[in-house]
C-alpha cells in the first residue's frame, strides 16, 4: 500500500510521481509490463479523443482528454528514464530549444511582416534542423503513421513548394479521371492491381483537395457522417416496405438511396 498524500488539487509533478509509483515494484503489475509498442495504440486513441472534444467544443471533455494524452507522454518518458536513455526534462529541453530556434522573430533578431512569412521561415528552419537538403527529403520525412489521406495531403503540399503541382483544377480532375479509368480496368478486366490503382485514385483525390484548399481527411469524415445519416433513412424506408436492404436489387437500392438523400435535404 502506497502512502500517497491526499490533496485538494494535484499538479504535473504529482502525475510524474504517480506514473513512477505505478511502474515500479509495489505499484501496478499491468503498468510495469507495458512497453512503447504495447501502449502505442493507446497514445493514438487518446489524441483522437482529444481532437473529438475540440470538434465538439467540449471544454470539460478536452480537459479530461488532454490529461489522458499527458499521461501517455509521462508514461513513455518513464519507460525511457528507466532505460537510462532520456528523462521527461530532456523531452522538455528538446522542445524548448526547438521553439526558440524556430521563432527567431520572437527570440532573435529576425523581422517578419506576416503569418505566411512566419510559416515559410518555420519550414526552412525545420529543413535545416532535420538536415533535409532537398524538397524530396522533406516529402520523405512526412510521417508514415499519419492517416493516409492526411499523409497524402502533406506530401503533396511539400511537393508543391518545389513547384511540382497542378496549376489548374482541370488538370487535376483529368488526372483523377485517368486514375479512375485505370481502376475500372483493373477491377473489371483484370488489367492491373486493384489495390495499387485504388491507391492512385485516392492520392489523386487528395491532390484535388489540396488544389481546392479542402482538407481531404475532413472531407471524408463529412462524407462518412452523411453516409451514416442516409443509411439510417434508407434502412427505415426499406422496413416500411416490408423489406431489408439486403433483399433489394442493386437498382432498388439506388432508388432507395436517392429517396433517402431527398428526405435529408
Amino acid at each position: 500500500m502506497v502512502n500517497w498524500p491526499v490533496k485538494s488539487s494535484y499538479g504535473c509533478k504529482d502525475l510524474e510521481n504517480i506514473v513512477r509509483i505505478l511502474r515500479h515494484p509495489g505499484g501496478c503489475p499491468w503498468d510495469q509490463e507495458q512497453t512503447h509498442q504495447s501502449i502505442r495504440r493507446n497514445f493514438l486513441e487518446e489524441a483522437y479523443e482529444a481532437a473529438e472534444a475540440i470538434d465538439r467544443d467540449d471544454v470539460d471533455g478536452l480537459k479530461e482528454e488532454l490529461g489522458d494524452v499527458l499521461l501517455q507522454v509521462y508514461f513513455h518518458a518513464s519507460i525511457e528514464e528507466d532505460a537510462g536513455r532520456f528523462t521527461l526534462d530532456d523531452v522538455a529541453d528538446g522542445v524548448c530549444k526547438k521553439l526558440i530556434y524556430r521563432h527567431p522573430h520572437v527570440f532573435g533578431d529576425v523581422t517578419v511582416d506576416s503569418t505566411d512569412q512566419v510559416l515559410s521561415n518555420w519550414e526552412e528552419l525545420k529543413k535545416k534542423e532535420k538536415h533535409q537538403d532537398t524538397q524530396a527529403d522533406a516529402v520523405d520525412a512526412v510521417a508514415r503513421t499519419l492517416p493516409a489521406l492526411w499523409r497524402a495531403e502533406k506530401m503533396k503540399k511539400k511537393a508543391a513548394k518545389a513547384g511540382f503541382d497542378w496549376r489548374e483544377a482541370s488538370g487535376a480532375l483529368d488526372k483523377l479521371s485517368e486514375e479512375v479509368g485505370e481502376l475500372r480496368r483493373a477491377a473489371l478486366e483484370g488489367d492491373g492491381d486493384p489495390a495499387e490503382e485504388l491507391g492512385d485514385v485516392l492520392l489523386a483525390a487528395a491532390s484535388m483537395g489540396s488544389l481546392l484548399g479542402v482538407d481531404p481527411e475532413e472531407a471524408l469524415h463529412a462524407a462518412c457522417d452523411k453516409f451514416s445519416a442516409r443509411f439510417r433513412v434508407a434502412e427505415r424506408l426499406a422496413a416500411e416496405r416490408g423489406r431489408t436492404l439486403g433483399e433489394l436489387s442493386d437498382g432498388e437500392q439506388i432508388d432507395l438511396w436517392r429517396e433517402a438523400k431527398k428526405q435529408l435535404k
